[in-house]
């Protein structure tokens, strides 16, 4: 049901647009046309939810930034549910400031005036209020799936969006094929889809296991036996986010020597503003393949301190074979880190640009989009996610009935034993 109402918000147009007049509002590719395949075309459709659930993400992260950077938010992280309800509500407040910028920017800069049926001070005014009620909306049906329902509902929805348009896109890819009687190279391209699904999955899923012994430990009058456990570092442990920061980035060079070449009537500018507004070019390729690398590096950095988790593992009592406690165990797990995050940078880099190489193949821009990028990793990390979290419900169900007192509903009861 909440998936239903998003998207129906999705297709609800503000009021005082005329339909007919709009025009694609969105470039092929660049930063807007990632923004519309997240929000599943509400960009394009000049929807109340047209920035959906963006706003809420980029609030996120930037109190994420702030819990490294300012110890007021880091004091707050480890305050436990209290200082989690604290940042939640702050996050809560930038998402409304966030979403306000964002929209005003939105109405003035995308929509063009000849599809303005109203005052434009009452359109622009009215308009940034109703898509910032529509984000908080997005948030707040994004909370209910997550307390009410199984996995993330932020991610739920965002996931939502890209598939609402992955049926789209292979009927226009089958079209086309289909009218150039190329059947069994579309064929192909769906073999290809699936092998490229499960590279995404093996990168997600790899994992580096470092052992962990535990010493033994004296709870009251027993003495626990040491364990030994592994502690995960994940080959792509800084997941999309390298991507939608290289994507962003790309995009400012293109404008800018855009304005360049339109100012200064220079042949030079001209063609390198071709060349950064062409995804398939081998140039644009290689600085994004740069780019996505060094913030893989960057967002690894910020996201796991081995110092913490050398503090954590001595004070319960772990220990890595082999190596001391304390400053050598953080050494030791910061060189393995940078072991794993090349390849994995390299690794996203490749996935990164694969929807370009798809559309040098002729394959349509909605259906090549499916091929890689911010879209294919959020589906698979989405899927794997809430796939675990049922097995992990389906285990606890298990559990549960095996006890032998209380009413479990859904539970077989064997009159043999007793309740």
């Amino acid at each position: 049901m909440i998936i239903l109402i998003f998207r129906i918000g999705s297709h609800v147009v503000l009021p005082g647009v005329d339909v007919a007049k709009l025009k694609d509002l969105t470039q092929t590719n660049g930063l807007l046309g990632l923004l519309n395949t997240l929000v599943g075309g509400a960009f394009q459709n000049a929807s109340v939810m047209a920035l959906g659930i963006m706003p809420y993400i980029s609030a996120s992260i930037a109190i994420q930034l702030l819990t490294l950077a300012l110890p007021y938010f880091s004091k707050l992280q480890k305050e436990g549910e209290s200082g989690r309800r604290k940042l939640n509500q702050i996050t809560r407040w930038l998402t409304i400031i966030v979403a306000a910028a964002q929209a005003l920017t939105y109405v003035r800069a995308t929509i063009p005036t000849d599809a303005i049926t109203i005052s434009q001070g009452l359109f622009y005014f009215s308009s940034v209020i109703l898509i910032v009620s529509g984000t908080v909306m997005c948030m707040w049906l994004g909370e209910r799936m997550t307390e009410k329902g199984v996995g993330n509902g932020i991610s739920m929805m965002i996931m939502i969006g890209i598939v609402s348009r992955f049926p789209g896109a292979i009927i226009g890819e089958a079209q086309s094929r289909g009218g150039n009687g190329q059947i069994l190279f579309f064929v192909l391209e769906l073999v290809a889809l699936f092998l490229v699904v499960l590279f995404a999955v093996a990168i997600t899923q790899a994992t580096r296991r470092i052992p962990v012994q535990y010493a033994k430990q004296i709870v009251g009058n027993k003495v626990v036996t040491g364990q030994r456990q592994y502690l995960p570092l994940k080959l792509n442990i800084a997941g999309v986010m390298p991507i939608i920061f290289g994507q962003a980035l790309m995009f400012i060079p293109g404008l800018v020597l855009t304005y360049l070449a339109e100012s200064t009537k220079s042949d030079t500018f001209q063609s390198w503003a071709i060349i950064m507004n062409s995804p398939t070019s081998w140039q644009y390729c290689l600085i994004y393949a740069i780019l996505i690398i060094g913030f893989t590096f960057f967002y690894t950095a910020i996201s796991i301190n081995p110092n913490q988790i050398a503090d954590d593992m001595k004070r319960g009592g772990g220990f890595i074979p082999g190596v001391k406690p304390g400053q050598p165990t953080s050494d030791f797990v910061a060189n393995i880190l940078d072991r794993i995050t090349l390849p994995g940078g390299v690794l996203l880099a490749v996935i990164a640009i694969l929807p370009a190489f798809a559309g040098l193949l002729g394959m349509t821009q909605g259906f090549a989009s499916f091929f890689g990028g911010t879209s294919l990793l959020i589906l698979v990390g989405v899927v794997l996610d809430t796939l675990q979290q049922i097995e992990s419900y389906l285990l606890m169900k298990r559990y549960e009935g095996l006890m032998q007192s209380g009413r479990i509903q859904g539970r077989q009861i064997d009159a043999n034993v007793p309740a």
